[in-house]
C-alpha cells in the first residue's frame, strides 16, 4: 500500500539579524569587555571584573550564530537535536547561537554512471550505462531519512563527519543516489530486450525504445530517491551494449538478419523484374515461348539477377 507523501520540511522563523550588524556589536562586546577588565583591575573594582566577564563569554557566544549562505544553499537548524526549520535565504545573517546549523546545498548535480551487467528480457548479459541530473528537494527528508549523517556512511573516513562540511554530506547523497539508480536501472534493463524483433508482447527494446525507457527509468528513480526528498531532473540511458563474451556471437546475428534482408529486397526485386521482362517480350511480340522455356528463362534470369558473382554467358554457335 503506497504510504501519503508528507512534508516536514518548513522554512526557519526563529529570530534572524542582519550579520554585519551584529558582528559590530560582538566585537564591541568583545573588546569594551577587554578594556573593561583591563580598567578594572587597574582601579581594584571587583564588580566591573565581573561585568567583564560576562560581556567577554556573552561576545564569544554570539560568535556562534553567524551564517553566511551563498545562492542554492542551506542551512537546517536545530536545537539541540529539534528541527526548527530550514533557512535558504541568501547573504550573511545573525541567528540563535545555540541552533545547530548543517549545511546542504540544493544545485543540480550531475552522475555520469560507469556501465554496469545485467541481464534483458532474453537472459543475454548487456552493458548498460546511465546519466542522471538530480539536486535536493525536500532539506527534512534528506537530512533525517536516510542515514546522511556520515561521509559515504563511514564514520572514520578522513575522521569528518557530517555537519558543518557541505562537501562531506552531498558525497553521502551521491552515494546514496549511485546505489540507488543502479538499482532502478537493472529492473528497467531487465523488462525489456536489447533488440529481438520477435518479441510478441512489446514492441519496445532498449536499443530502440529511446523516449518510452527513459521516461520508464525516471519514474523508477523518483520513487528510489524520494523518500531522501532527491528531485530527478533528467535521467537517460547514454551506454548500451552488449556485454563482451556474446558481442561476437551476436553481431554475427546482426550480420545475418542484415543479409536476409537484403536477399529478400534482392528477390523481391528480381521477380519483378523477371514478370515485366516476360510481359514486355509478350506484348511486343518478340518472342513466343512455352511454358518449359518459360521456366528455364525464370531460372536463369533469377541466377543472375540473385548472384553475388558476375554472370558468365555460354554462347550458342551452333556448333
Amino acid at each position: 500500500m503506497a504510504t501519503k507523501d508528507v512534508k516536514n520540511e518548513y522554512a526557519f522563523e526563529g529570530t534572524t539579524l542582519n550579520g554585519f550588524l551584529m558582528l559590530f556589536v560582538t566585537l564591541v562586546l568583545i573588546f569594551g569587555s577587554i578594556a573593561m577588565g583591563i580598567w578594572a583591575g587597574i582601579e581594584d573594582v571587583p564588580a566591573a571584573i565581573v561585568l567583564a566577564v560576562v560581556l567577554f563569554i556573552t561576545g564569544l557566544i554570539f560568535c556562534g550564530g553567524f551564517l553566511l549562505l551563498e545562492p542554492n544553499e542551506a542551512r537546517v537548524l536545530l536545537f539541540f537535536g529539534k528541527y526548527k526549520g530550514t533557512f535558504t535565504r541568501t547573504g550573511y545573517f545573525w541567528v540563535h547561537p545555540f541552533l545547530t546549523a548543517k549545511k546542504l546545498s540544493l544545485r543540480a548535480r550531475n552522475l555520469d554512471a560507469e556501465p554496469i551487467k545485467v541481464n534483458d528480457k532474453t537472459g543475454n548479459p548487456v552493458m548498460i550505462g546511465l546519466m542522471l541530473v538530480w539536486k535536493l528537494k525536500d532539506t527534512y527528508k534528506a537530512m533525517f531519512e536516510i542515514d546522511s549523517q556520515t561521509i559515504a556512511g563511514d564514520p572514520t573516513k578522513n575522521g569528518q563527519v557530517v555537519g558543518t562540511n557541505v562537501a562531506g554530506v552531498m558525497q553521502a547523497f551521491e552515494n546514496f543516489v549511485k546505489i540507488q539508480s543502479d538499482a532502478a536501472l537493472r529492473e528497467v534493463a531487465g523488462k525489456y530486450a536489447y533488440d529481438d524483433e520477435n518479441d510478441s508482447d512489446s514492441n519496445i527494446t532498449l536499443r530502440d525504445g529511446g523516449t518510452e525507457i527513459n521516461q520508464q527509468l525516471e519514474q523508477k528513480l523518483d520513487e528510489r530517491l524520494s523518500m531522501a526528498g532527491i528531485e530527478v531532473v533528467e535521467a537517460r540511458i547514454n551506454y548500451l551494449a552488449y556485454a563482451p563474451e556474446i558481442a561476437a556471437v551476436m553481431l554475427r546475428r546482426q550480420q545475418a538478419s542484415a543479409i536476409i534482408s537484403a536477399r529478400e529486397k534482392i528477390v523481391e526485386g528480381a521477380v519483378s523484374m523477371v514478370k515485366m521482362a516476360l510481359d514486355k517480350l509478350s506484348a511486343d511480340g518478340v518472342v513466343t515461348l512455352d511454358d518449359e522455356k518459360k521456366a528455364a528463362m525464370v531460372s536463369n534470369l533469377m541466377v543472375v539477377l540473385c548472384g553475388d558473382d558476375s554472370a558468365q554467358p555460354v554462347v550458342n554457335t551452333g556448333i
